[in-house]
C-alpha cells in the first residue's frame, strides 16, 4: 500500500493527535502576534539581543532566567511558523534556538 505523499512546505501535516492543539494555541497567540506586528522590527531584535547578552554577561541564575525569557520566545515563535517554513529554514531557525540553548547552559553551568 502507497504511503501518503509527505504534506508541500507551507501546508500542515494532518492526521496526527495535534491537529486539535495547533488551532488553539495559533488562536490564542493571535492578540499577541497582532501587538507584536505593530512594533517596529528592530524592537523586538533589540529586545531579544538584550536580554541574550544581559543573560550570558551576568551567567548563574540570574543569567539563566533571563535567556529563557528569548528561548521561550523563540521556540513559540518556530512552533507557529513551523508548517509554514521549507527545511531550509527550518534548519536555521533550529539551530539560531539551539544556539541561545547553549548559551544559556554554559551560562548557568559552574565552571
Amino acid at each position: 500500500m502507497p504511503s501518503a505523499p509527505d504534506p508541500s512546505p507551507g501546508q500542515p501535516a494532518s492526521g496526527g493527535p495535534a491537529d486539535g492543539m495547533r488551532p488553539r494555541i495559533e488562536r490564542a497567540s493571535t492578540p499577541a502576534l497582532r501587538r507584536l506586528a505593530a512594533l517596529p522590527a528592530l524592537v523586538p531584535f533589540l529586545v531579544v539581543g538584550a536580554l541574550m547578552l544581559t543573560g550570558a554577561f551576568l551567567g548563574g541564575v540570574v543569567g539563566g532566567l533571563l535567556l529563557a525569557v528569548p528561548i521561550t520566545f523563540l521556540s513559540w515563535l518556530l512552533y507557529l511558523t513551523w508548517p509554514h517554513l521549507r527545511r531550509p529554514e527550518r534548519m536555521m531557525r533550529v539551530s539560531v534556538l539551539l544556539l541561545v540553548v547553549a548559551i544559556a547552559v554554559t551560562s548557568v553551568t559552574p565552571r
